[in-house]
């Protein structure tokens, strides 16, 4: 039988590379841990640590295909962040003009979570321990 780990990395391709590398790297605060131009694709490449866990890999392509998010496409829906005390993370986010979805509880776990967006629209999700 297979046995997997646990996720090694997530891939994101962003349309402004510039907007979303402050994004992540700034405003969420994840860790650079590497960053590469690759000349023959006209692409950077930045690896993101989340905590001391995992790693974003954020991409820039030239023209890349808008993701179609809502209504809601098959595929990847979210990522989801957790953290220690929603309230505070929802404030610090919202100081940078980032909006963010009224905080909800999770009915099966009681937990309290929240939605905002990428600058490309990607959801992404806060989640108090």
């Amino acid at each position: 039988m297979l046995k997997l780990n646990r996720i090694h990395h997530i891939a994101i391709i962003c349309s402004d590379y510039q907007k979303s590398k402050y994004f992540y790297s700034e405003i969420l605060g994840l860790k650079i841990v590497r960053e590469v131009y690759r000349e023959a694709r006209d692409s950077y490449k930045l690896d993101l640590e989340v905590g001391d866990l995992y790693q974003i890999e954020l991409f820039s392509f030239p023209n890349p295909v808008p993701r179609p998010s809502r209504p809601e496409a098959a595929g990847l829906r979210h990522l989801a962040f957790e953290v220690n005390a929603l309230d505070d993370a929802v404030f610090h986010i919202t100081e940078f003009g980032i909006e963010v979805e009224p905080i909800r509880v999770d009915e099966f776990t009681g937990k309290r979570f929240t939605f905002f967006s990428d600058p490309d629209g990607l959801p992404l999700e806060l989640y108090e321990r």
